[in-house]
């Protein structure tokens, strides 16, 4: 290989890895839109009585690992809310994002 063809291999493998960087940076600064399921998820649980996680797979047409996943992933570890649980006698596990 000759030196020509290196140094071009290297600037579009710099050149790439800047965009990918600045893709990135605008996506998660951006806010779930308003109609998204992330965003129902969310309305639910703000509400004052919260949400089990049967409720929520109901209303989204989940299955019940993507409602534990969503609220692991997307809510607590990426939009770093606060989700609280407990535990209500007739209901079973409740979530809310505590404010």
């Amino acid at each position: 290989m000759s030196k020509a063809s290196t140094s071009t291999r290297a600037k579009r493998t710099t050149k790439h890895a800047t965009a990918k960087n600045a893709k990135g940076a605008a996506k998660t600064a951006s806010a779930p839109r308003a109609e998204s399921k992330q965003s129902q998820l969310i309305a639910m649980l703000k509400q004052p009585d919260g949400a089990t996680i049967a409720e929520i797979a109901k209303a989204l047409h989940w299955q019940s690992h993507t409602v534990r996943g969503a609220i692991a992933g997307a809510l607590k570890k990426k939009l770093e809310l606060n989700v609280e649980s407990e535990k209500v006698d007739d209901r079973g596990r409740v979530y809310r994002i505590a404010e």
